[in-house]
């Protein structure tokens, strides 16, 4: 049995179907994505799993049964528009956001103290939450997300407004709730993050799911005529080859896709005869991003089929 199961969610506003008919299921003990463009109906299938949008069409099922307004206190929700009382002070808004969950206590507090340790937030805990930059304030907001031991983690593009050093940050305290057996789900755009953490993605455009599946799976199936290839040195004589598809230049790396499977070898050969220095040739390797841009790259969202993987 799954954790979470979307069933055939649609919501309309007026003419424009945001969210067309997605379905998709959530492992349980699973870091879950929901990628895709800007726009493309992330937020909106959120807001229907937490209740926030009523669907037009569809269920989400809990464990085989279907979600009520108690799945909000087993939630801890990270919306994209972030919410909070500028005038209350740090400490006291995340004791506050707690106790709306059912939890208050000494405890509670201690938790609170130590993650605004981890954040390097402690010296502000007596600040006015608009006192903060909007990068604390979004380190708090997740904070307070997490501060009630919530069993599901929903997460609509957290890594949004963080430097490097809080966002590896919040990357190993999500990868510790995993761990102690929760269900995260976050939404990004973004598909570095997505395909460094994901055990499972859904990859959604124009309203509808178009990829779904486990990331080793999908990997394995799309990067079949793959080779990520970083080197120094000229390769555009590769263009005009014809065992060669199509290349796209990563700045750091180049995505190499052959006409057939077997052709990885003799590319090697091509780029050795050629003397171009070689560090890194992963044959068989494709990123997310690579497959994003092949499925969802096109304006027209129309005429997708869902891809299970």
């Amino acid at each position: 049995m799954y954790a979470l199961e979307v069933k055939d969610l649609t919501k309309r506003f007026n003419s424009l179907v945001a969210v067309d008919h997605a379905s998709f299921e959530v492992p349980e003990g699973s870091i879950f994505g929901l990628i895709g463009r800007n726009g493309a109906g992330k937020t909106t299938t959120i807001r229907m799993m937490m209740n926030i949008y009523l669907p037009d069409e569809g269920d989400v099922v809990l464990r085989g049964v279907k979600i009520g307004q108690e799945f909000k206190n087993q939630v801890g929700y990270l919306p994209e528009e972030r919410g909070l009382y500028k005038k209350m002070k740090v400490l006291e808004t995340l004791l506050y956001f707690a106790e709306l969950k059912g939890k208050s206590g000494k405890e509670v507090q201690k938790n609170a103290e130590k993650y605004l340790k981890r954040f390097d937030l402690f010296d502000r805990r007596l600040s006015k939450v608009e006192d903060l930059s909007k990068g604390n304030q979004q380190k708090m907001q997740f904070i307070s997300t997490i501060l009630h031991d919530p069993e599901f983690i929903i997460l609509d593009e957290p890594f949004s407004g963080l430097d490097p050093v809080n966002t590896n940050l919040l990357k190993d305290i999500i990868l510790e709730m995993k761990q102690r057996g929760k269900i995260i789900i976050f939404s990004t755009h973004l598909m570095d993050f997505a395909e460094k953490m994901c055990d499972h993605i859904v990859m959604i455009d124009h309203g509808k799911i178009i990829l779904k599946g486990s990331l080793a799976g999908i990997k394995s199936k799309y990067g079949q005529r793959n080779v990520s290839l970083t080197h120094a040195g000229d390769i555009s004589f590769l263009k005009d080859n014809p065992i060669v598809e199509k290349i796209e230049d990563f700045g750091n790396s180049t995505g190499i896709k052959v006409k057939e499977a077997n052709q990885t070898q003799q590319l090697l050969k091509l780029l050795v005869d050629r003397g171009v220095p070689i560090k890194k040739f992963d044959a068989n390797e494709i990123s997310l991003h690579e497959i994003f841009i092949e499925l969802a790259g096109r304006e027209d969202g129309n005429g997708k089929e869902v891809r299970n993987v």
